[in-house]
């Protein structure tokens, strides 16, 4: 195994771990997703100041870099909302959706034919998504403005790891991300402040929660996986973040005591076979 997949594989399972701590209720969502940014953002911020990464070409350089933290930030806003307004599991079913809309984006505005292989991956990673939440949720999907908030977090998502593709082509990692998430801070404070959430007030295992949010779910997750995003194809990159919902499930059962059925080991064999699918190669030459 290539060291770029090494690094997504850890990177997942560290974001992995978001979803089961926003389970535990200890603060919103919202306030969630702002704490985890700017947490990670005030430790790496100073560190890729000393090292002299926070240098960049042009200051129209940071442009793309803002729209990739204002995708990035509207994506966590965005589903974080929908999952007020509807369930998780509907939310993780259809934020979900991101590999498609990554294949037809490329297809249709960047001039990228995803692989077959890609394609069939994908139908069978969604097969096994819709078994991993249940027959029962699709049949039940609402088309209220939540079904459609979660539908847009996963274009939201599709557009970051485009985005985040081009631009890494040009710059190091800790650059882009220290911008990038220095832009994601700033969006989500106003998206806070216009929610009204709080700041302030919570409990000390709220704030151990949200400390392990911006080092492991943030900083590390995301510097390892913007590392692979660099050096693999997007549509890879963004089928493999599928498997974060088995990771999720692990290790709510954990941490959380929820149980695994059945239903979701069947549905979490074929999200890795599809997963599996598309990284398969004809040619042995091509290792990315």
């Amino acid at each position: 195994m290539t060291k770029p997949r090494i690094a997504l594989f850890i990177g997942i399972l560290c974001i992995s771990i978001f979803p089961v701590i926003v389970r535990m209720g200890l603060t919103s969502g919202l306030t969630s997703a702002f704490y985890r940014m700017a947490i990670a953002t005030a430790l790496l911020f100073p560190y890729a100041l000393y090292k002299g990464k926070l240098q960049l070409e042009s200051f129209t350089t940071l442009l793309p870099i803002a729209i990739c933290g204002i995708l990035f930030a509207s994506d966590i806003a965005v589903w974080n909302i929908s999952i007020q307004g509807s369930s998780a599991t509907q939310a993780t079913l259809l934020t979900n959706l991101s590999p498609i809309w990554v294949g037809i984006i490329s297809l249709l505005f960047l001039n990228f034919r995803p692989r077959k292989s890609f394609w069939l991956g994908t139908l069978i990673a969604l097969v096994g998504m819709s078994i991993f939440v249940g027959i029962d949720t699709i049949l039940n999907l609402q088309l209220d403005g939540a079904f459609f908030l979660a539908l847009l977090s996963g274009v939201l998502y599709a557009l970051y790891i485009l985005t985040s593709k081009k631009v890494l082509e040009k710059m190091e990692v800790i650059t882009f991300i220290s911008y990038s998430m220095l832009c994601s801070t700033i969006f989500l404070l106003v998206i806070n402040l216009g929610f009204g959430e709080p700041f302030f007030g919570f409990s000390g295992p709220a704030w151990i929660s949200l400390f392990v949010q911006g080092i492991v779910c943030q900083l590390i997750a995301w510097l390892l996986i913007s590392y692979s995003t660099q050096k693999m194809r997007a549509t890879r990159v963004s089928l493999s973040l599928l498997s974060q919902a088995i990771f999720a499930t692990i290790l709510a059962a954990v941490f959380v005591n929820e149980n695994i059925t059945g239903t979701q080991m069947i549905g979490s064999v074929v999200i890795l076979a599809g997963i599996a699918t598309t990284f398969y190669e004809k040619k042995a030459a091509d290792i990315s």
